[in-house]
Protein backbone atom coordinates (compact mmCIF):
# COMPACT_ATOMS: atom_id res chain seq x y z
CA UNK A 1 0.00 0.00 0.00
CA UNK A 2 1.44 3.35 -1.04
CA UNK A 3 1.51 5.98 1.68
CA UNK A 4 0.61 9.44 0.37
CA UNK A 5 3.39 11.98 0.79
CA UNK A 6 2.41 15.04 2.86
CA UNK A 7 2.00 18.19 0.80
CA UNK A 8 5.10 20.38 0.83
CA UNK A 9 4.63 23.63 2.71
CA UNK A 10 6.89 26.55 1.81
CA UNK A 11 7.96 29.34 4.15
CA UNK A 12 7.79 32.98 3.07
CA UNK A 13 11.58 32.99 2.74
CA UNK A 14 11.53 29.93 0.50
CA UNK A 15 8.72 31.30 -1.66
CA UNK A 16 10.46 34.67 -2.04
CA UNK A 17 13.73 33.07 -3.06
CA UNK A 18 12.15 30.53 -5.42
CA UNK A 19 10.24 33.24 -7.29
CA UNK A 20 13.04 35.83 -6.94
CA UNK A 21 10.55 38.40 -5.68
CA UNK A 22 11.74 41.93 -5.10
CA UNK A 23 10.41 43.78 -2.07
CA UNK A 24 8.15 45.83 -4.38
CA UNK A 25 6.75 42.76 -6.13
CA UNK A 26 6.11 41.00 -2.80
CA UNK A 27 4.23 44.07 -1.57
CA UNK A 28 2.08 44.06 -4.72
CA UNK A 29 1.24 40.38 -4.23
CA UNK A 30 0.27 41.10 -0.62
CA UNK A 31 -2.10 43.83 -1.84
CA UNK A 32 -3.68 41.25 -4.14
CA UNK A 33 -4.17 38.83 -1.26
CA UNK A 34 -1.83 36.30 -2.88
CA UNK A 35 0.89 36.60 -0.27
CA UNK A 36 -0.77 36.66 3.16
CA UNK A 37 1.18 36.70 6.41
CA UNK A 38 3.37 33.61 6.78
CA UNK A 39 1.27 31.84 9.37
CA UNK A 40 0.90 28.20 8.35
CA UNK A 41 3.11 28.53 5.28
CA UNK A 42 2.29 28.31 1.57
CA UNK A 43 1.20 25.30 -0.42
CA UNK A 44 2.21 24.46 -3.98
CA UNK A 45 -0.86 26.09 -5.51
CA UNK A 46 -0.06 29.29 -3.56
CA UNK A 47 3.42 29.21 -5.08
CA UNK A 48 1.95 28.84 -8.59
CA UNK A 49 -0.60 31.62 -8.00
CA UNK A 50 2.14 33.99 -6.83
CA UNK A 51 4.26 33.07 -9.85
CA UNK A 52 1.38 33.86 -12.22
CA UNK A 53 0.55 37.09 -10.41
CA UNK A 54 4.17 38.20 -10.50
CA UNK A 55 4.40 37.33 -14.21
CA UNK A 56 1.31 39.43 -15.02
CA UNK A 57 2.77 42.38 -13.13
CA UNK A 58 6.12 41.89 -14.81
CA UNK A 59 4.39 41.90 -18.21
CA UNK A 60 2.97 45.36 -17.51
CA UNK A 61 -0.38 44.76 -15.81
CA UNK A 62 -1.25 47.02 -12.90
CA UNK A 63 -2.26 45.77 -9.49
CA UNK A 64 -5.78 47.02 -10.22
CA UNK A 65 -5.95 45.11 -13.52
CA UNK A 66 -4.76 41.90 -11.88
CA UNK A 67 -7.25 42.32 -9.03
CA UNK A 68 -10.14 42.87 -11.47
CA UNK A 69 -9.03 39.88 -13.55
CA UNK A 70 -8.79 37.73 -10.45
CA UNK A 71 -12.28 38.72 -9.32
CA UNK A 72 -13.65 38.06 -12.80
CA UNK A 73 -11.91 34.70 -13.04
CA UNK A 74 -13.54 33.67 -9.77
CA UNK A 75 -16.94 34.52 -11.24
CA UNK A 76 -16.24 32.67 -14.50
CA UNK A 77 -14.82 29.62 -12.74
CA UNK A 78 -16.48 29.48 -9.30
CA UNK A 79 -15.20 25.95 -8.69
CA UNK A 80 -11.55 27.01 -9.08
CA UNK A 81 -10.08 27.07 -5.59
CA UNK A 82 -7.06 29.10 -6.74
CA UNK A 83 -7.91 30.78 -10.07
CA UNK A 84 -4.40 32.02 -10.82
CA UNK A 85 -3.05 28.51 -10.33
CA UNK A 86 -5.78 26.79 -12.36
CA UNK A 87 -6.61 29.21 -15.20
CA UNK A 88 -4.43 30.73 -17.90
CA UNK A 89 -4.14 34.51 -17.63
CA UNK A 90 -1.86 36.70 -19.71
CA UNK A 91 -1.28 40.31 -20.66
CA UNK A 92 -2.10 41.39 -24.22
CA UNK A 93 -2.38 44.95 -25.52
CA UNK A 94 -2.08 46.28 -21.94
CA UNK A 95 -5.02 44.27 -20.67
CA UNK A 96 -5.32 40.99 -18.80
CA UNK A 97 -7.14 38.25 -20.70
CA UNK A 98 -8.09 34.68 -19.86
CA UNK A 99 -7.63 31.68 -22.15
CA UNK A 100 -9.74 28.55 -21.79
CA UNK A 101 -10.19 25.75 -24.33
CA UNK A 102 -8.53 27.91 -27.02
CA UNK A 103 -11.02 30.72 -26.43
CA UNK A 104 -10.19 34.11 -24.99
CA UNK A 105 -12.25 36.14 -22.56
CA UNK A 106 -12.14 39.45 -20.80
CA UNK A 107 -12.18 38.11 -17.21
CA UNK A 108 -13.85 41.28 -15.93
CA UNK A 109 -16.95 40.88 -18.11
CA UNK A 110 -16.81 37.30 -19.39
CA UNK A 111 -17.10 38.63 -22.96
CA UNK A 112 -15.36 36.57 -25.65
CA UNK A 113 -12.55 38.29 -27.52
CA UNK A 114 -12.68 37.77 -31.27
CA UNK A 115 -10.98 40.91 -32.61
CA UNK A 116 -7.60 39.35 -33.40
CA UNK A 117 -5.18 41.31 -35.53
CA UNK A 118 -3.86 39.82 -38.76
CA UNK A 119 -0.58 38.99 -37.06
CA UNK A 120 -2.44 37.29 -34.25
CA UNK A 121 -4.55 35.30 -36.70
CA UNK A 122 -1.42 34.20 -38.52
CA UNK A 123 0.11 33.07 -35.24
CA UNK A 124 -3.06 31.20 -34.32
CA UNK A 125 -3.10 29.47 -37.69
CA UNK A 126 0.53 28.42 -37.33
CA UNK A 127 -0.04 27.12 -33.81
CA UNK A 128 -3.10 25.17 -34.90
CA UNK A 129 -0.93 23.02 -37.17
CA UNK A 130 0.78 21.52 -34.12
CA UNK A 131 -2.19 21.66 -31.76
CA UNK A 132 -2.63 17.90 -31.83
CA UNK A 133 0.91 17.28 -30.58
CA UNK A 134 0.70 15.59 -27.18
CA UNK A 135 4.38 15.76 -26.23
CA UNK A 136 7.30 17.87 -27.46
CA UNK A 137 10.00 16.22 -29.54
CA UNK A 138 12.23 14.04 -27.38
CA UNK A 139 16.02 14.47 -27.52
CA UNK A 140 18.15 11.44 -28.45
CA UNK A 141 18.40 9.07 -25.48
CA UNK A 142 22.22 9.29 -25.46
CA UNK A 143 22.43 13.09 -25.57
CA UNK A 144 23.05 14.29 -22.00
CA UNK A 145 23.48 17.93 -23.04
CA UNK A 146 20.11 18.00 -24.79
CA UNK A 147 18.39 16.55 -21.73
CA UNK A 148 20.20 19.00 -19.46
CA UNK A 149 19.06 21.93 -21.61
CA UNK A 150 15.49 20.66 -21.49
CA UNK A 151 15.58 20.16 -17.72
CA UNK A 152 17.07 23.64 -17.24
CA UNK A 153 14.21 25.14 -19.23
CA UNK A 154 11.70 23.42 -16.94
CA UNK A 155 13.21 23.66 -13.47
CA UNK A 156 12.21 27.29 -12.95
CA UNK A 157 8.50 26.47 -13.34
CA UNK A 158 6.94 24.66 -10.34
CA UNK A 159 4.31 23.17 -12.62
CA UNK A 160 7.06 21.36 -14.54
CA UNK A 161 9.28 20.22 -11.67
CA UNK A 162 8.33 16.57 -12.10
CA UNK A 163 9.29 16.70 -15.78
CA UNK A 164 12.55 18.44 -14.90
CA UNK A 165 13.35 15.76 -12.31
CA UNK A 166 12.83 13.07 -14.94
CA UNK A 167 15.02 14.94 -17.44
CA UNK A 168 17.87 15.48 -14.96
CA UNK A 169 17.55 11.80 -14.05
CA UNK A 170 18.15 10.95 -17.70
CA UNK A 171 21.24 13.19 -17.73
CA UNK A 172 22.91 11.46 -14.78
CA UNK A 173 21.97 8.02 -16.08
CA UNK A 174 23.77 8.88 -19.33
CA UNK A 175 26.67 10.68 -17.62
CA UNK A 176 27.00 9.85 -13.88
CA UNK A 177 29.82 12.39 -13.58
CA UNK A 178 27.65 15.37 -14.61
CA UNK A 179 27.99 17.43 -11.41
CA UNK A 180 25.72 20.30 -12.50
CA UNK A 181 22.89 17.87 -13.25
CA UNK A 182 23.27 16.15 -9.86
CA UNK A 183 23.23 19.53 -8.13
CA UNK A 184 20.15 20.77 -10.00
CA UNK A 185 18.36 17.47 -9.43
CA UNK A 186 19.12 17.79 -5.72
CA UNK A 187 17.78 21.33 -5.66
CA UNK A 188 14.49 20.21 -7.18
CA UNK A 189 14.20 17.31 -4.72
CA UNK A 190 14.95 19.80 -1.94
CA UNK A 191 12.22 22.18 -3.11
CA UNK A 192 9.75 19.30 -3.31
CA UNK A 193 10.49 18.26 0.27
CA UNK A 194 12.42 15.06 -0.54
CA UNK A 195 15.27 15.92 1.81
CA UNK A 196 17.08 12.57 1.95
CA UNK A 197 17.13 12.27 -1.83
CA UNK A 198 18.26 15.90 -2.13
CA UNK A 199 21.24 15.25 0.15
CA UNK A 200 22.22 12.21 -1.88
CA UNK A 201 22.15 14.25 -5.09
CA UNK A 202 24.23 17.09 -3.62
CA UNK A 203 26.79 14.58 -2.38
CA UNK A 204 26.86 12.95 -5.82
CA UNK A 205 27.56 16.38 -7.32
CA UNK A 206 30.55 16.83 -5.01
CA UNK A 207 31.75 13.33 -5.75
CA UNK A 208 31.69 14.22 -9.45
CA UNK A 209 33.29 17.64 -8.88
CA UNK A 210 34.79 18.27 -5.44
CA UNK A 211 35.09 21.98 -6.28
CA UNK A 212 31.36 22.54 -6.92
CA UNK A 213 30.47 25.45 -4.58
CA UNK A 214 26.76 25.30 -5.44
CA UNK A 215 26.49 21.73 -4.12
CA UNK A 216 28.26 22.69 -0.88
CA UNK A 217 25.98 25.71 -0.51
CA UNK A 218 22.89 23.60 -1.11
CA UNK A 219 24.00 21.07 1.49
CA UNK A 220 24.28 23.98 3.91
CA UNK A 221 20.78 25.12 2.99
CA UNK A 222 19.44 21.58 3.36
CA UNK A 223 20.89 21.14 6.85
CA UNK A 224 19.66 24.61 7.83
CA UNK A 225 16.14 23.59 6.78
CA UNK A 226 16.54 20.43 8.87
CA UNK A 227 17.59 22.50 11.90
CA UNK A 228 21.15 21.11 12.00
CA UNK A 229 22.90 24.48 12.25
CA UNK A 230 26.46 23.26 13.04
CA UNK A 231 26.52 21.10 9.90
CA UNK A 232 24.92 23.92 7.88
CA UNK A 233 27.72 26.27 9.02
CA UNK A 234 30.33 23.72 7.96
CA UNK A 235 28.91 23.44 4.45
CA UNK A 236 28.42 27.19 3.99
CA UNK A 237 32.06 27.69 4.98
CA UNK A 238 33.07 24.99 2.53
CA UNK A 239 31.23 26.82 -0.26
CA UNK A 240 33.02 30.06 0.62
CA UNK A 241 36.38 28.26 0.64
CA UNK A 242 35.65 27.11 -2.90
CA UNK A 243 34.36 30.51 -4.02
CA UNK A 244 35.25 33.37 -1.65
CA UNK A 245 32.93 35.85 -3.41
CA UNK A 246 29.85 33.58 -3.19
CA UNK A 247 27.39 36.22 -1.99
CA UNK A 248 24.51 33.88 -1.14
CA UNK A 249 26.82 31.69 0.95
CA UNK A 250 27.90 34.72 3.01
CA UNK A 251 24.23 35.72 3.42
CA UNK A 252 23.08 32.31 4.62
CA UNK A 253 26.14 31.72 6.79
CA UNK A 254 25.58 35.06 8.51
CA UNK A 255 21.96 34.14 9.17
CA UNK A 256 22.81 30.78 10.74
CA UNK A 257 25.64 32.24 12.82
CA UNK A 258 23.15 34.77 14.15
CA UNK A 259 20.76 31.97 15.09
CA UNK A 260 23.43 30.24 17.20
CA UNK A 261 24.43 33.45 19.00
CA UNK A 262 27.62 34.28 17.15
CA UNK A 263 26.79 37.89 16.48
CA UNK A 264 30.19 39.36 15.66
CA UNK A 265 31.13 36.53 13.33
CA UNK A 266 27.74 36.92 11.64
CA UNK A 267 28.40 40.65 11.24
CA UNK A 268 31.60 39.87 9.31
CA UNK A 269 29.63 37.89 6.74
CA UNK A 270 26.79 40.45 6.56
CA UNK A 271 29.44 43.06 5.69
CA UNK A 272 31.03 40.80 3.12
CA UNK A 273 27.64 40.12 1.54
CA UNK A 274 26.97 43.86 1.23
CA UNK A 275 30.35 44.32 -0.47
CA UNK A 276 29.37 41.69 -3.04
CA UNK A 277 25.66 42.40 -3.60
CA UNK A 278 24.90 45.93 -2.46
CA UNK A 279 22.22 46.62 -5.06
CA UNK A 280 19.94 43.60 -4.59
CA UNK A 281 16.64 43.58 -2.63
CA UNK A 282 18.34 41.29 -0.11
CA UNK A 283 20.85 44.02 0.75
CA UNK A 284 18.25 45.80 2.88
CA UNK A 285 17.71 42.61 4.86
CA UNK A 286 21.46 42.26 5.34
CA UNK A 287 21.74 45.87 6.50
CA UNK A 288 18.93 45.33 9.00
CA UNK A 289 20.62 42.25 10.44
CA UNK A 290 23.98 44.01 10.55
CA UNK A 291 22.50 46.96 12.43
CA UNK A 292 20.93 44.53 14.91
CA UNK A 293 24.11 42.59 15.65
CA UNK A 294 26.76 45.32 15.65
CA UNK A 295 28.14 45.73 19.11
CA UNK A 296 26.49 42.57 20.45
CA UNK A 297 28.97 40.12 22.13
CA UNK A 298 29.65 36.88 20.30
CA UNK A 299 29.60 33.71 22.41
CA UNK A 300 31.78 31.90 19.90
CA UNK A 301 34.42 34.64 20.00
CA UNK A 302 34.50 34.62 23.82
CA UNK A 303 35.23 30.90 23.79
CA UNK A 304 38.08 31.43 21.34
CA UNK A 305 36.34 30.07 18.26
CA UNK A 306 36.67 32.33 15.24
CA UNK A 307 35.47 32.16 11.64
CA UNK A 308 37.91 31.90 8.80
Amino acid sequence: MTVAQPERVFTLRELTRLLRLTARRAAQLRRLGLLPADGEGYRFRDLVACRVGAALLEAGATVRQVREALEGARRLAPDAEAPLAELRLLVEDRRVIMEQDRLRFDPRTGQGLLDFSEAELAREATESLSWGMVRPLIPPAHDAEAWFARASAWDGDPEQWEAAVEAYGRVVSIDPGYAAAWNNLGLLQHRMGHYERAGQCYEAALAADEACPQAAFNLGSLHEDLGDFPVAITWYRRAIEMQPDYADAHFNLAGVLGKVGRAETAAHHWRRYLELDLGSPWAQIARSHLAAVEGRPDRGERSGEGDE
